[in-house]
């Protein structure tokens, strides 16, 4: 197949229980069936942005009034704005990259499992002896989902003529809101426990390298591979003298990522509250629970109604493993 399919396109793709309009599309046209063709490397909905001659990004971009031509077309728009929103959310690091898991659920009521370890006895079992045990059970409460998104306020006839590239650009901030919005949630659920499991402890210091090193080894046996700092821990961390280790500052000067000592990721938070680290073991501290994906009004998206469309996410969070997760608190001035 050499060819986009002409999909009828219409306002009951987005409801689909279950499934994402582009989901929905792939279903109809999989991409499976255009290896080999000049169409290779485009997904379904990318394929119906070449059938209606839109262009979405780059110098020759077109106008918002282009995905309006047509009834078909105009079902573009609202996966064109959720789209765009998610790229505003993965372009630094997203509260799903500081969690263990993503579970995403179809309503809005979750009941997580915790774990117990049961201690860390590495002791050999005798013959006949019982072997250590962890215990798994329901959590004894729902997790928190919070809604976050923004309000889209405008007229179509104030944005009919916008060039696409620079609308996307707007919603992107939309979208790098909601992903600040949801790791200030983490955070709070790894200060201040889910309501099943307590939150974490802070042990008072200076900071210093010998804090971090302190940290790591109250974190055993979890690994410290994550340091979530607020502005003012980051301008204290990145002044301790082992931060600035020529091979270190080469790194952060290269790729603007700032490197630990300790080879653990340093997550800015600007919402942090000063005074205060977190380190963590990524890999079993946290799960991210998810309602969905971003929702759009798309109704009113697609009838050019954007005096007031909402955009959102809902999403919470649950602590796993308490003791995978160590704070540090100093004074700060």
């Amino acid at each position: 197949m050499g060819y986009y399919k002409n999909i009828s396109l219409e306002k009951g793709m987005y409801s689909a229980p279950g499934k994402t309009f582009s989901q929905v599309l792939e279903d109809l046209d999989h991409s499976e069936d255009y290896r080999g063709t000049p169409l290779e490397g485009l997904d379904a909905y990318q394929r119906q942005l070449m059938r209606y001659g839109i262009r979405v990004s780059g110098p020759g971009s077109d106008t918002v009034e282009s995905f309006f031509g047509c009834v078909g077309s105009a079902a573009l728009f609202p996966e064109y704005v959720a789209r765009a929103v998610r790229q505003g959310m993965e372009a630094g690091t997203k509260a799903a990259d500081i969690c263990a898991t993503v579970t995403n659920i179809q309503g809005v009521d979750h009941r997580t499992i915790q774990a117990g370890a049961g201690g860390h006895d590495l002791k050999p079992v005798a013959e006949g002896a019982q072997l250590p045990s962890t215990t798994i059970q329901t959590s004894k409460s729902l997790v928190n989902l919070h809604k976050r998104g923004r309000m889209l306020v405008a007229s179509y006839e104030a944005l009919r003529f916008q060039k696409l590239d620079l609308f996307t650009v707007t919603l992107r901030q939309i979208g790098a809101y909601i992903s600040a919005a949801q790791m200030q949630d983490a955070v709070d659920t790894l200060i201040n426990g889910d309501g099943a499991v307590s939150g974490t402890a802070f042990t008072p210091g200076t900071p210093d390298y010998a804090d971090l090193v302190g940290l790591w080894g109250r974190l055993a046996p979890y690994s410290l591979n994550t340091l979530l700092a607020g502005t003012d821990a980051m301008q204290k961390l990145l002044n301790v003298p082992e931060f600035k280790d020529a091979q270190a500052g080469m790194v952060f000067q290269a790729t603007g990522q700032p490197v630990t000592p300790l080879g653990a990721k340093l997550v800015h938070v600007p919402t942090m509250e000063a005074g205060r680290i977190l380190a963590l073991d990524k890999s079993c501290a946290l799960e991210m629970v998810q309602a969905g994906d971003i929702v759009t009004d798309y109704d009113k998206l697609i009838d050019r109604q954007l005096d007031r469309a909402a955009i959102s996410c809902t999403a919470g969070f649950a602590r796993i493993f308490a003791g995978a997760a160590q704070g540090l608190s100093y004074t700060a001035e």
